[in-house]
């Protein structure tokens, strides 16, 4: 690893400038790479998967670990290039995958145990999340990299301004946690806004895929107009009916709500249908 050209050389060599439009935003310190790989653990016989690795700065961390292999997925054509050299310098743990995480089962990509490692594009970031969070039993964690007004929606409080549909997504189905916030300086080039790591630890037990879609749907509802009372906005679900089944008063609104009571109202949709 050492004897590896500097980022910014591999940058210049392969026309690499970051893009808006994939919302590329690269980390090419490796003090702070390693201390995202720390973050996340041992990663001793763990399968690691990186989404958005751009030039190959935290994947040269992730090499650096004890994970078993390390599955790049990358779009832009660019960067397939340079993680191709990198693969040549470091051997078989590095396997790179030219696609749209989006339009991948990523899970399906290696062997258990997985986990999840990205400095995520900025403008599919919260997509993915929700992707993932379908299939949250296949991943021991994910330490993932957001914008910070993201990672704060995504541990937020019941009854703060943040809180809201990916807050109770996430925290539904996993543990989640700030484990490092980044200045915009720390990025080449700087974004607008500061990044913050989120440590996600899926709960041991998970909900079916019928139940994750119906708590998708329900959320969907309820703060589709924030402002709106419960018995507004899940009127389509059962209302009022709904809601004194569950104990829960037509008139709050659903930013007041905890994820016990989230998880309520959905165990008695679904039983319904």
């Amino acid at each position: 690893m050492a004897d590896l050209p500097p980022l910014r050389d591999v940058i210049a060599r392969h026309g690499l400038a970051a893009r808006h439009s994939l919302g590329q935003h690269f980390l090419l310190d490796a003090n702070l790479t390693d201390r995202i790989v720390r973050h996340a653990g041992n990663l001793a016989g763990r399968h690691v998967i990186e989404v958005g690795p751009g030039p190959g700065g935290l994947t040269r961390s992730l090499l650096a670990s004890a994970a078993a292999s390390v599955t790049a997925i990358e779009l832009d054509r660019r960067a397939i290039g340079a993680l191709g050299e990198l693969a040549a310098a470091t051997g078989p743990r590095l396997r790179v995958i030219e696609a749209d995480a989006m339009a991948l089962d990523t899970a399906s990509l290696v062997a258990s145990p997985r986990r999840m490692i990205a400095n995520l594009p900025y403008n599919i970031a919260a997509p993915l999340l929700i992707r993932w969070l379908r299939q949250a039993a296949a991943f021991e964690r994910l330490t993932l990299m957001f914008q910070q007004e993201v990672a704060d929606r995504i541990c937020a409080a019941p009854g703060t301004a943040a809180y809201g549909r990916l807050s109770v997504l996430t925290q539904w189905t996993c543990e989640a946690r700030v484990v490092m916030r980044l200045p915009p300086e720390a990025f080449t080039p700087p974004p607008k806004v500061s990044s913050a790591v989120v440590s996600l630890t899926p709960h041991t037990i998970q909900p079916d895929a019928g139940l994750v879609a119906a708590m998708e749907s329900l959320t969907a509802a309820a703060f589709g107009q924030r402002r709106k009372m419960l018995r507004g906005s899940l009127r389509t679900l059962g209302g009022e009916a709904l809601l004194a089944r569950a104990g829960i008063a037509p008139e709050r609104r659903a930013e007041t709500l905890s994820v016990v009571e989230f998880d309520r109202l959905v165990g008695l949709t679904a039983a319904t249908h």
